[in-house]
C-alpha cells in the first residue's frame, strides 16, 4: 500500500459510494425477474450487486433454469427493458440522494488538488451525476463501453488512473463492493471499502458508511 503523502487521485465507484442508486437497480430487475416468472430473492439481489448488466441477467436467468431459452438478441433487448425501466426511476433523483459526507468530502479534495475519476460499471453514470448535481467534480469519467472485461478484473480501475494521467499507485480506489476492491487491489491501487468488514476484508482502508470518509480519517489509517 502506498503512503498517504504518494496519493494524487481518486477513482470512484458510483452505486453505494456517492450515491444508492441499488434500490432502483434492484426495483428494475425484480420487475424483469418477476416478469419472467423468476422467483425473487435476497440471495439473487445480492448476487448482482457491482455486475454488469449482461451479466446481471444471466445470473437471473440462470437462477430461473432459462438460461437457454433465449437468443442473444432476445437477451439484449431483455437487458434494454430492465434499463429502461431503472432510468425512468433514477430521473427522479435529487441532490438529496447523496450518500452522506459525500459532497463535502468531494470538496475537500477539490480544495486540496486531487484528481477524480469515475470508474462505475454503469452507462448512466452521467445521468446520475447530473440529477445530483454533481457533473463538475468529474471532469473524468470511464467509458464502460471501451471496456472488454468487468470488475473483478482491474480494467477499469487501471483506466481511471490513466484518465488522470497518474500510476495506479498514486491513486485511491473507492468502493462497495467485494469485486471491486478486487479490481482495485489488483490495479494496484489503495483500495479503501464502504461497508461490512467481513465483505470488505481486503480492502486497505474501511470505513462502516460514506460519513466516516474523510481526508483525515483517511490519512489516518494509511499513515
Amino acid at each position: 500500500m502506498a503512503t498517504f503523502d504518494q496519493i494524487k487521485g481518486f477513482v470512484f465507484d458510483l452505486d453505494g459510494v456517492i450515491t444508492d442508486t441499488s434500490l432502483y437497480h434492484t426495483k428494475a430487475w425484480r420487475q424483469l425477474a418477476e416478469k419472467l416468472g423468476v422467483t425473487w430473492t435476497k440471495t439473487l439481489e445480492d448476487g448482482l450487486k457491482g455486475i454488469s448488466r449482461m451479466d446481471s441477467l444471466e445470473i437471473i436467468l440462470k437462477a430461473g433454469g432459462i438460461e437457454n431459452n433465449y437468443t442473444h438478441d432476445q437477451k439484449v433487448a431483455l437487458a434494454t427493458e430492465k434499463n429502461t425501466n431503472y432510468v425512468n426511476e433514477i430521473k427522479k433523483m435529487t441532490p438529496d440522494n447523496i450518500l452522506p459526507g459525500i459532497k463535502a468530502f468531494l470538496d475537500d479534495l477539490r480544495d486540496n488538488g486531487y484528481l477524480i475519476s469515475l470508474a462505475s460499471a454503469s452507462k448512466n453514470g452521467p445521468t446520475v451525476l447530473e440529477r445530483l448535481q454533481l457533473t463538475d467534480y468529474f471532469p473524468k469519467i470511464v467509458d464502460p463501453a471501451s471496456l472488454s472485461k468487468g470488475k473483478p478484473d482491474p480494467e477499469i480501475y487501471v483506466k481511471g488512473a490513466e484518465l488522470l494521467n497518474l500510476p495506479p499507485e498514486a491513486c485511491i480506489g473507492v468502493e462497495d463492493a467485494a469485486a471491486g476492491i478486487e479490481a482495485i487491489n489488483a490495479a494496484h491501487e489503495t483500495s479503501v471499502g464502504i461497508g461490512d468488514a467481513q465483505t470488505l476484508a481486503a480492502a486497505d482502508v474501511r470505513f462502516d458508511d460514506t460519513s466516516q470518509m474523510t481526508l483525515a480519517n483517511i490519512k489516518a489509517k494509511m499513515g
